[in-house]
This record gives structure tokens, C-alpha cells and sequence, in this order.
């Protein structure tokens, strides 16, 4: 490019370093470059010297100084999604506009990349490009067991909206799980905060438990908050709950239930997998047909949309292995309220 330009910068662009969004545009021009063009000034927004670390507003105009000619634009990635891993994310899909993209997420795919794992959700994200021009960006996580709605947004400037409202509390998670033994009471509210236990990632980012009144006091513990509501139970040997997280902190909802002594059937990280609930409640091990794979499913969620500013609500059915131990219960969906919390709302 021989000339100079000035590019206006998007609602969608808002919030980005200048770096990155010069890079996106001209993929040929290397880092190093930008920064000293920045430093000779020959870079800048609305007329004033910048910085390649300047965070852009929408409708600022940038300069683009005349660029090396001969730079060939970086040649575009192929994807390595499968066909079947594709398909699978895509099928995953339950709703979508133009800016949310809404999944049922399956048991065992992890929401982001981590140690050892090669499929997740984050590197799934392309195949649900759709006729965005970027793949869609997470604004919340989903621990790998956990099934359930998990939002995508479609454009930089909606998964700002987003994470901003999950961030104030503006949206609302409901949570079903099949828990050991009957709390008692049958509707109520966990407060104990919650720690990293001890030893890192050896420990296997495990959360502790701790009491209200010492979490000020305790290095590291964060305020949890859970609403609970026991909607039907099997004798004395399981209880089909609803969970809503106040608070939105690592494990709350499995370390929680643990805590009170009903902890989450299939969870081997908090209710002792080898132990096996025999009706008082303390075994996350169900036993019998009932599978061993963690019953929690993120059953709905409820936002503002940022751009109609309307309420929506996404609901996601059962996975298999829920919707087997429900038949067994003799449990069906309708069955409970669409809010099973309304009375603390």
C-alpha cells in the first residue's frame, strides 16, 4: 500500500488494542513494525501519537501509513475439525441470532483447552462461524463434566455485554442435579465460601469450603452464595434439586452440596467415589444401573439481550445419562416449576 488511509474504527473493534486490531487487518506487517511506527508517530488515532497498547473506541480514526509493498498477507489457516467433530459441535447448537450463539453442551468436552486436552469447545468455535466474519468467543465456563446452555457471542462488542453482565450478577443460571440422600430443609441457602485447597494443580484444583464468618480472615477464600430447591426425591436415597449460583466461583455448586452432606451423584472429586449412598446421604455413588457420571446439567439461563435489550431465556434438555437415571426415578422434565426460585427474586 502506497498511500495514506484512515480506517474508522467499529463498534465491534471497541475495547481492542491497537496491535492487534492493526494486525487482523494487515496480517503481513510484523509486530515490531507497528511499535516503531508507532514510535515515529506515523501511526495515530484521531491525530495524536499512540501507543500499541492503546485500547480503541468506536468511531476513532486511525492512520495507516503507506505499508512495505511486496508483503505477502499471511496465507489462511485451514481448519483440522473433523467433519463428525463439526457436526457435533453444530448439532450442539439450541439457539442463535446474529449475536448469541447458545449450546447444550456434552458431558466430558472440556470448555477450554488445558493440560491434555485436545477438544474442547474454544477450538470447536470455528465450526460454528456460521456467516460471522470472526469464530464466536466465550463469555462463560462449564467444568468439563458439566453438561448444559453455554453462550457464545458472535462479535468482540457483544462478548464485552455479555461477560460484563455475568460479571454484575445480570443474568440468571439455573442449575438441575440428582443429589445423595434429602436435604433437609427442602429449600434453602449455602453461604460457605470457598479456597483453593493446598498443592496447586496437584491437588487437582479442588475448592475447601469455608465458614462465613471466617472468610474474611482466611488467605485466598472468596463469598459463595447458592439458593437450592429439593423438587423430588426417591425415598431417602436421591433428590432431584434445582441450583441457582448467586455467585459464580470454581466448583461452587458441587463443592456446596458436598459440604451440607448431599453431594452431586457421580462426583468423584467431591462426594468419594468409592463411597456408595445408601439412603443417609453421604456417597456421591448411586449404585446399580444409575450411570457414574456427574448429574449436573446447566438447565437454563436468562439474560438481557445486549442488542434488543429484551429478556431471553434458553433452555437445554437432559443429557442421556440424566434422562436414563430420571427414567429410572420415574422423574420427568415437566415436572418442575420454569422457577424454582422465584420467591427469593
Amino acid at each position: 500500500m502506497s498511500r495514506v488511509q484512515n480506517l474508522p474504527v467499529s463498534a465491534d473493534d471497541a475495547g481492542q488494542r491497537l496491535d492487534r486490531w492493526f494486525r487482523r487487518i494487515f496480517p503481513h506487517v510484523p509486530q515490531g513494525r507497528i511499535e516503531k511506527m508507532c514510535r515515529k508517530g506515523e501511526i495515530r488515532v484521531d491525530g495524536g501519537r499512540v501507543k500499541a497498547s492503546t485500547r480503541l473506541e468506536e468511531g476513532q480514526e486511525v492512520r495507516i501509513p503507506p505499508l512495505p509493498e511486496g508483503a505477502a498477507p499471511t496465507p489462511t489457516k485451514r481448519s483440522t475439525i473433523s467433519g463428525a467433530d463439526a457436526k457435533m459441535i453444530r448439532d450442539a447448537v439450541i439457539w442463535k441470532d446474529d449475536y448469541i450463539i447458545a449450546l447444550n453442551k456434552p458431558p466430558g468436552l472440556p470448555t477450554q483447552g488445558g493440560s491434555g486436552q485436545v477438544k474442547h469447545v474454544d477450538g470447536l468455535a470455528e465450526a460454528l462461524q456460521f456467516d460471522a466474519e470472526d469464530k464466536p468467543r466465550l463469555v462463560h465456563r462449564l467444568d468439563k463434566d458439566t453438561s448444559g446452555v453455554l453462550l457464545l457471542a458472535r462479535s468482540r462488542k457483544i462478548a464485552a455485554d455479555l461477560t460484563a453482565a455475568i460479571r454484575h450478577k445480570e443474568t440468571r443460571k439455573i442449575y438441575w442435579a440428582v443429589v445423595a440422600g434429602v436435604p433437609s430443609p427442602y429449600n434453602g441457602e449455602i453461604k460457605f465460601g470457598l479456597v483453593k485447597a493446598p498443592g496447586g494443580k496437584w491437588a487437582g484444583e479442588k475448592m475447601l469450603c469455608v465458614h462465613p464468618r471466617e472468610v474474611e480472615s482466611t488467605e485466598g477464600a472468596k463469598r459463595a452464595h447458592t439458593l437450592y430447591s429439593a423438587l423430588y426425591r426417591v425415598a431417602g436415597r436421591a433428590t432431584w434439586v434445582a441450583l441457582e449460583p448467586i455467585t459464580g466461583r470454581t466448583h461452587q455448586l458441587r463443592a456446596h452440596m458436598a459440604e451440607i452432606g448431599h453431594p452431586i451423584a457421580g462426583d468423584g472429586k467431591y462426594g468419594g467415589s468409592a463411597q456408595e449412598n445408601m439412603g443417609d446421604g453421604w456417597g456421591a455413588k448411586m449404585g446399580g444401573i444409575i450411570s457414574g457420571k456427574l448429574h449436573l446439567h446447566a438447565r437454563s439461563m436468562t439474560f438481557l439481550h445486549p442488542v434488543t435489550k429484551k429478556p431471553v431465556t434458553v433452555t437445554a434438555p437432559l443429557p442421556e445419562h440424566m434422562k436414563d437415571t430420571f427414567d429410572t426415578f420415574g422423574w420427568t422434565e415437566d415436572l418442575a416449576a420454569d422457577d424454582p426460585f422465584e420467591d427469593y427474586h
